[in-house]
């Protein structure tokens, strides 16, 4: 009797939902290459998968809370952050990453990221940004690059987008960084520092997005990777009101900030637990 073929396991099997796969991620789109560099550094950092929580929002990327084998939570428009905020502060033991992209985190949910930011709660935010609402027809959003084309800037966008590490940077955040999906290695690598400190941790990841951006600026993926490869200079501690995100003139990567500071956790317990000497017994 002929062997049984049997389907060969996937390196991440352990940590996804497999029978939710083929996922629903167009062609071309690096939100995938994200998700794997972000589930890659849960496995190499041994982070207890009893005591992590992955909370995304609306939007492409929201989607990837529903593929992770963890307590997930797909939460409302804009509002991952507030979600991921009341389990850190429950639950201070637990390490609870959002997973989410530029619209949910820096338009609608911009007030939220601001000031957990400041409040230095211990969460690690990884933002993959696509210059544009891609779920819901390529719409100009807060990070969408001057002159680009979209559903609502079809002669080209007129407003100047967000500095999304200098953003992060002025409101608190204690570790910064900006990788591409094209620099996997150094992306995940970042993701395990963040995961290894404690405050809240940034790191914008630069994605395609063929079906919703690229097709209205002439760019499919191939040629997105081959802008981030061309285009990309590593400057570790650059200040980030000097860095460049611009895809004719240059992209800047790497860690900005890295900054101890007190967690909101460790300032709470500080400021607002009773003296012993009021505690009764």
């Amino acid at each position: 009797m002929e062997k049984l073929k049997t389907r060969p396991e996937h390196p991440l099997e352990d940590l996804l939902r497999t029978d939710r796969i083929p996922h629903i991620w167009c062609s071309g789109c690096g939100i995938g290459t994200a998700f794997s560099s972000c589930l890659m550094a849960v496995k190499s950092s041994g982070l207890d998968p009893m005591k992590t929580v992955v909370v995304s929002g609306i939007g492409c990327s929201g989607r990837a809370a529903g593929y992770i084998k963890l307590d997930s939570f797909h939460t409302t428009h804009g509002r991952a952050i507030p979600f991921a905020t009341g389990m850190k502060l429950a639950r201070p033991d637990l390490n609870v990453i959002v997973f989410s992209g530029d619209g949910d985190l820096f338009a609608i949910g911009g007030n939220h990221f601001i000031h957990a930011a400041r409040r230095n709660i211990d969460l690690t935010v990884i933002c993959v940004n696509n210059l544009n609402y891609g779920m819901t027809g390529g719409q100009a959003a807060a990070t969408t690059p001057r002159r680009a084309k979209t559903t609502t800037s079809p002669m080209g966008n007129p407003e100047t987008p967000f500095n999304l590490p200098l953003l992060a940077y002025a409101s608190g955040a204690s570790y910064v960084a900006r990788w591409t999906i094209l620099h996997t290695r150094d992306l995940t690598k970042s993701i395990e520092e963040a995961f290894s400190r404690s405050g809240f941790s940034f790191i914008e990841v630069l994605a395609p997005c063929p079906t919703g951006y690229g097709r209205r600026n002439k760019q499919n993926s191939l040629q997105s990777l081959k802008i981030y490869q061309e285009k990309s200079v590593t400057k570790h501690g650059a200040h980030p009101s000097e860095i460049i995100l611009d895809f004719d003139r240059g992209i800047t990567l790497g860690k900005f900030v890295d900054q101890e500071r007190p967690t909101f956790t460790e300032c709470y317990e500080d400021t607002c637990r009773p003296p012993l000497s009021l505690v009764k017994e």
